[in-house]
């Protein structure tokens, strides 16, 4: 049997295949999000299953999760963001204490009992402040694409501070600072550096250890980096951090179909 998990976020759509036996990945895909959201997905979910050589009919459940996964009709059911990333935080790293998820426009902080569990979690949803969306913001500004501000913030000698808490503020400091002669690589900098202490501040004062980074923005170099100085922890980028949501969610299809027997 074949099962999927759906990751409708914000910023893009997620669809995995699993066989619901072996746990097995069978394919996966990536689309960007836009305004027809349940088309989008839909056609993710066919564009997989025909890349893997299945049939629509060979598919026996899929779980939706993310920011639009109300929107996903081919799902059997909906599970929140905070339990397909801890499902799939548990099978690719079971020893995993504290996630750190950081998408289009918002972030979390989910802490982790042993078996996997969520214990507790925050949640950043109203300002995008600690998001991937300020960096698309910085990157709109800075003329340069979102894939090449690892390699700026590596060149910064000074980062740059910024003290804003509001996109729109801090876009404006921004443009004060590329005014004032600032290095575009600073700038970079200065804003990973600020995503990730608004994480930390979430966070308070206890993160326990071991730290995976989840979402998007994992997939951005330095913000790893940044987010551990932030947390005074070290911290590991899950693998494929990207699909982790839907990843947990498949896991989930699987076990549902587990449970029908």
């Amino acid at each position: 049997m074949i099962c999927a998990g759906v990751d409708a976020g914000s910023r893009a759509v997620k669809v995995l295949l699993m066989d619901a036996d072996s746990r097995d990945v069978l394919g996966s895909g990536v689309c960007d999000q836009g305004i027809r959201q349940a088309e989008l997905a839909a056609g993710l979910l066919d564009r997989v299953l025909a890349e893997t050589g299945a049939a629509g009919e060979e598919l026996a459940c899929a779980v939706a999760t993310g920011y639009a996964r109300n929107n996903v009709e081919p799902a059997d059911t909906t599970i929140t963001e905070i339990t397909c990333h801890a499902r799939g935080v548990r099978h690719c790293a079971p020893e995993a204490r504290t996630i750190v998820e950081i998408g289009g426009q918002d972030s979390k902080l989910i802490r982790l009992a042993g078996g996997g569990l969520v214990r507790d979690f925050a949640m950043n949803d109203r300002c995008a402040a600690g998001t991937g969306r300020f960096l698309e913001v910085v990157a709109e500004r800075l003329g340069a694409e979102i894939g090449r501000l690892g390699g700026m913030s590596r060149r910064s000698r000074r980062p740059a501070v910024i003290s804003s808490m509001c996109v729109v503020f801090a876009e404006t400091e921004i443009i004060g600072l590329l005014a004032g002669g600032g290095e575009p690589d600073d700038i970079v900098a200065g804003v990973q550096k600020a995503v990730a202490a608004r994480v930390a501040a979430m966070a308070g004062r206890h993160v326990e250890p071991p730290v995976l980074f989840t979402g998007g923005v994992a997939m951005i170099s330095g913000m790893c980096e940044a987010l551990a100085e932030a947390l005074g922890q070290e911290v590991t980028v899950a693998p494929d951090p990207q699909m982790t949501g839907a990843l947990g969610a498949a896991l989930l299809a699987a076990e549902r179909c587990a449970d029908k027997g």
